[in-house]
């Protein structure tokens, strides 16, 4: 197309840069078309009944999607095998570019958070377990593998990563974060973004801002925070993605801050995103979002006036419907808006559209697409990166098991079910945590199973099953946990929309840990779920836990694994565990209380396991910390090294963690942050030397007037295992 034979075309000639092309075809729209950009679908409009006869593909039906735009349609796509989808979504393409005038290729959007959720694709472990590796190298391998699946099944924008900080595990959508610190969340998340616009995939950030953290950790509740609290704790990682990951796209919360819906915050869409941090992309509504200004928010008194206000606070697209941007074209014609705020935000979707090349190329090749979906490189990754997530939370050198062992029981409502959590495909082979046992122990192992209880089950009937096979077995492997995005409805315990007020266990599970371990000491539970679990009732009646999250589609393979010995656990919990639920919300990064931390009935220890924890089959060594001030380009840079020595009997990975304290600030600080982390892999016997460079951002803080700034005085730098397990610390001076 970049070679079309009318010259006076600019906008379709590739070899013109990108600004000039948009300016070119902005001029030959026509205020309708313009709006088309902002816009996916008509209202009340249905893909699956227009595209679908008897359940499959019809050209005709798909011939009404001209000119209508069609940003939804990745859902539907998803239904298919890899080349079929690919072939659609071509057909798609072809119908919208040779049936209008000025031949403007879609944006196709789907979800990808931890894998394209298209039919056939792989499913990795779920973001909360990715974060658990602690190594963003691996995210961005991953993002670019599902880049690859993604953008070959034609979809072009993936409405990924969910990058909100989980600083209440009630939470339901904890599972799609990357957990409760900054530092560690800007780093997974500019990890992935780059890899998956590596593969021309645009990423959309999401939620801006801090969602997940309302009254009660309540999914979208309105929020109440400080600008200082907001700039600390929740904005950095959004920051990051726009600064050093140049994200392409950012989604808009369904919640409020303040009093104002950030669907329509010009504060937030404007004058930190583009004005402050330079955003170059466009901005999506959440589903519906800007529907609920006006129908749930209540700051707008008709669904034109919604449109008016975010459109006008630097809201570009309306998902996934058109509602209420349909008003847009009355109100410029009525002189309500301005033509300029509609040319604006058709010039962000148009400059990705060129930037992505869709204009010269805006087909895939579907033979692509079926060798790259759930291939075996892929699966590989899903394994290693499944192994890397697992974290052992306990040991009473139960761990690792034989796999020659002559009896052994698995027991539990997750041992044999599909859990892959939220937003998760479909149409793969998953291995189940008890297939991956059967595939690892020897031919002369007897392996017993029963389930015992559904996760909700209220009822103990199938106990005496369950007791009987733990008699007669040497171990027994018990998984519980949650269920996301099962299936059934009726068994979701957590994710979207499925918020919690009690982290214990559902159901009877606890029940059944209780009664199994009572009649065999050799209990090792694996916790299948995508959030903090409490374990009060139950932890000191079993030998061993281990933390699987919702592992992908490897991991009943990864689990076996570890459990046998053939992988050595490294995982690190990127959120705090509390004692109880009434704790909440609880992290490791708090300020300086002006009396106690505890409670009167609960003294002392304040969590279960910290954040950052995660024990290992062998023991590790820290010495030789040496710390080194330099200048770089006029500039303070603090070298950091430490020595790592593995001195067990078992090849592992550590993650060695640095954290800082300012000791004394002129404003108050937390009393440790996380600033360096690196996970490195040590033979028996072999020690590693570990560095990390900190520059003076390291060191600042927001002054009063939430600007930063580096101030002279004592550091504490701490390195070690968790965020309460410091091996060495020493103070500098800047």
């Amino acid at each position: 197309m970049s070679n079309h034979k009318d010259k006076n075309l600019k906008y379709l000639d590739s070899n013109l840069s990108v600004e000039l092309r948009i300016n070119d075809l902005i001029k030959r729209m026509t205020p309708e078309e313009k709006i088309k950009q902002l816009c996916c679908i008509l209202p009340g409009y249905n893909p699956a009944e227009d595209i679908l006869e008897n359940g499959k593909f019809s050209i005709e039906k798909a011939k009404k999607l001209i000119g209508k735009g069609i940003g939804e349609i990745g859902p539907v796509l998803r239904q298919f095998e890899p080349k079929q989808g690919a072939e659609i979504a071509n057909e798609i393409q072809k119908f919208l570019i040779e049936n209008t005038r000025l031949k403007i290729p879609a944006i196709i959007h789907d979800e990808c958070l931890h894998g394209c959720m298209a039919k056939g694709s792989t499913s990795f472990p779920q973001s909360i377990g990715l974060a658990s590796t602690w190594e963003p190298e691996l995210i961005e391998r991953i993002a670019i593998a599902i880049g690859k699946e993604t953008r070959a099944r034609g979809i072009h924008q993936a409405l990924s990563p969910t990058i909100n900080i989980a600083r209440d595990p009630r939470c339901g959508r904890t599972e799609e974060t990357y957990g409760e610190d900054p530092y560690l969340t800007s780093k997974m998340a500019v990890a992935f973004v780059k890899g998956l616009q590596s593969e021309k995939v645009v990423a959309t950030v999401k939620h801006f801002a801090a969602n997940f953290v309302g009254d009660g950790g309540r999914d979208s509740n309105p929020i109440h925070f400080s600008e200082r609290l907001l700039r600390e704790i929740y904005f950095p990682a959004f920051e990051a993605c726009v600064k050093e990951a140049n994200v392409l796209s950012l989604m808009s919360a369904y919640g409020s801050i303040n009093g104002m819906p950030s669907s329509c915050d010009k504060w937030l869409l404007t004058d930190i995103l583009r004005k402050e941090w330079k955003f170059n992309g466009f901005v999506v509504s959440d589903y519906c979002s800007v529907t609920g200004i006006h129908i749930l928010h209540k700051v707008a008194q008709t669904k034109a006036e919604a449109a008016k206000k975010a459109l006008e606070a630097g809201l570009d697209i309306e998902l996934p419907s058109i509602d209420c941007f349909k008003e847009l074209l009355k109100l410029v014609k009525k002189g309500k808006i301005k033509q300029s705020v509609i040319d604006e935000s058709v010039k962000r979707v148009l400059r990705i559209k060129f930037l992505l090349g869709l204009f010269e190329n805006p087909y895939v090749d579907i033979n692509y697409a079926a060798q790259i979906s759930d291939c075996s490189e892929h699966r590989k990754l899903a394994l290693e990166s499944a192994r890397k997530s697992i974290v052992l939370l306990k040991n009473n050198n139960i761990l690792p098991v034989d796999k020659n062992i002559k009896t052994i029981a698995v027991i539990g409502p997750n041992a044999n079910e599909i859990r892959l959590g939220n937003y998760s495909g479909f149409g793969i082979k998953v291995v189940t945590p008890l297939e991956g046992i059967k595939n690892k122990v020897s031919h002369n192992t007897e392996v017993y199973f029963a389930q015992g209880c559904k996760v909700k089950d209220t009822s103990k009937q199938g106990f005496n099953e369950a007791i009987e096979i733990a008699k007669k077995s040497e171990v027994v492997i018990l998984f519980m946990g949650n269920a996301s995005g099962a299936p059934d409805a009726n068994e979701i315990t957590e994710g979207e929309q499925n918020d919690r007020c009690n982290l214990d266990l559902p159901g009877v599970q606890e029940d059944l840990i209780k009664e199994i371990s009572s009649v065999n000491k050799n209990t090792v539970v694996c916790l299948i779920n995508g959030s903090a679990i409490t374990m009060s009732k139950w932890i000191d009646k079993v030998n061993a836990v281990l933390e699987c999250w919702y592992p992908g589609e490897e991991g009943g393979n990864a689990i076996a694994d570890v459990i046998f010995g053939d992988y050595n656990p490294g995982g690190k919990l990127p959120i705090t565990f509390p004692v109880t639920t009434g704790q909440l919300p609880l992290y490791y990064n708090y300020k300086p209380t002006g009396r106690v931390y505890d409670y009167v009935d609960l003294r002392g220890k304040q969590f279960l396991f910290p954040f950052g924890y995660g024990l290992s089959y062998t023991e590790f060594e820290y010495k030789n910390l040496k710390i080194k001030k330099s200048k770089k380009n006029g500039k303070l840079q603090i070298k950091i090294n430490i020595d790592i020595s593995n001195k067990g009997k078992y090849k592992g990975d550590e993650i060695v963690q640095l954290y800082i304290h300012d000791t004394y600030s002129s404003l108050s600080k937390p009393v440790k942050e996380l600033k360096g982390f690196k996970r490195i892999s040590l033979d028996v016997n072999e020690t590693k030397t570990v560095e990390f460079i900190l520059d003076e951002n390291a060191f600042s803080l927001l002054d009063k007037n939430l600007k930063p700034v580096l101030e002279h005085g004592s550091f504490e730098i701490m390195l070690g295992s968790s965020s309460e397990d410091i091996k060495l610390n020493k103070k500098i001076v800047l």
